[in-house]
């Protein structure tokens, strides 16, 4: 990951109720939620939500498909995946001893 792609992230992820949909859309996953269950959760007009989403689309944190006559929207897993791995790789600079109490929550939490 770039880090220009780093930042957008970020970026996208720091207001609350951009982080709040992405967080709902990663615990939906695979299936996804559809536009509107994500427009009730989050309290807003869907005119609001809708620039948050494109925030979180453009950044690649969102991904949206058709099924039959509804959008629904998928974290963009790919993208966390590789946000995660760049912060990671970064902040340990090869040095796995700082990593590893991160890994070891990872794989506890779920």
């Amino acid at each position: 990951m770039e880090t220009e792609t780093a930042l957008a992230a970020l970026a996208a992820l720091s207001h609350p109720t951009r982080l709040d949909a992405f967080r709902l859309l990663v615990r939906h996953e695979p299936d996804g939620l559809s536009t509107g269950a994500l427009v009730e959760a989050s309290g807003l007009s869907q005119s609001t939500f809708s620039t948050h989403l494109a925030v979180l689309a453009k950044a690649g944190l969102v991904v949206s498909e058709k099924r039959g006559r509804q959008q629904i929207q998928r974290a963009g897993i790919d993208t966390l995946r590789a946000l995660m791995t760049f912060l990671a790789k970064d902040c340990c600079q090869g040095r796995a001893e700082l990593c590893e109490p991160l890994l070891a929550e990872l794989t506890t939490c779920c």
